[in-house]
């Protein structure tokens, strides 16, 4: 389990990187992104799709949001169906 959450922030900082400085990740960012991807985990998608939605969805949010990804994106399916899109997400 240990493993599989390093593996988790490390992908989280490389995504954040691939993204650019637009699109730095705070310490915050990453647990908030990690906790998706945890919520994320059983719904048939890769690891990389699943990274890639989450990171969308957290660039979309406010820094000043104090709701979860999960949380969020209920309130927000537009965004939700733009960043399903983009990380390729099968299903939705």
């Amino acid at each position: 389990m240990k493993i599989k959450l390093a593996t988790l922030v490390a992908l989280s900082a490389l995504t954040a990187a691939l993204a650019g400085p637009a699109a730095a990740q705070t310490t915050d960012d990453v647990k908030w992104i990690n906790q998706c991807v945890a919520d994320n985990k059983d719904e048939g998608q890769t690891q990389q799709v699943v990274l890639a939605y989450c990171t969308c969805m957290n660039n979309e949010m406010s820094s000043n949001e104090s709701r979860s990804i999960t949380q969020w994106e209920k309130a927000n399916p537009r965004k939700m169906e733009m960043c399903s899109s983009k990380a390729g997400w099968k299903g939705r």
